[in-house]
């Protein structure tokens, strides 16, 4: 497997890899997570044109598609019912999305978002048990809760690379 910045033309496999996570939530108890269509064309195209935008894929063809940034995460900068470890600089990856077809694929993405960066920082829904059980699988630590920019609720992650 590897990892690359998502093209255009990965638009229409991205948004049905997304159509099929959202239903996937739905089918193990998260509902509310990624409502009315999250995330959209629009949130797709910017994450393409600030270069944030992955995919990670193999002979396959796309098997997930992911946000990853370096530098501050605005959502971050305020933590309730824990802190993060430290201040050192991070990396924060947001909307990783499984194709569902290969075993290991999310925590292929967030090893490689890892050595990229060496500290990674991550949020997920309280009822998305899927993502918190890969993130304790991977060694991430739950922080505290963080608020998305509408007020929702987010368990915080962290992981600090070797």
């Amino acid at each position: 497997m590897r990892i690359r910045k998502t093209r255009i033309e990965d638009l229409g496999e991205a948004e049905r890899i997304y159509a099929n996570a959202r239903t996937f939530m739905v089918k193990t108890g998260n509902p509310g997570q990624w409502i009315n269509g999250y995330p959209g064309h629009e949130l797709l195209l910017e994450d393409i044109r600030r270069g944030e935008g992955y995919v990670c894929e193999d002979e396959d063809g796309i098997q997930a598609v992911f946000m990853f940034f370096t530098g501050p995460e605005p959502t971050y900068a305020y933590i309730e019912d824990g802190s993060w470890p430290d201040d050192e600089p991070y990396g924060t990856v947001h909307r990783l999305a499984s194709a569902g077809r290969r075993a290991g694929v999310g925590a292929f993405c967030l090893g490689w978002c890892l050595e990229q960066c060496g500290n990674l920082r991550v949020d997920t829904h309280r009822d998305n048990r899927p993502m918190q059980e890969l993130l304790s699988r991977c060694g991430f630590t739950p922080c505290g809760r963080v608020y998305m920019e509408d007020g929702s609720p987010r368990i915080a992650y962290y992981k600090k690379g070797i």
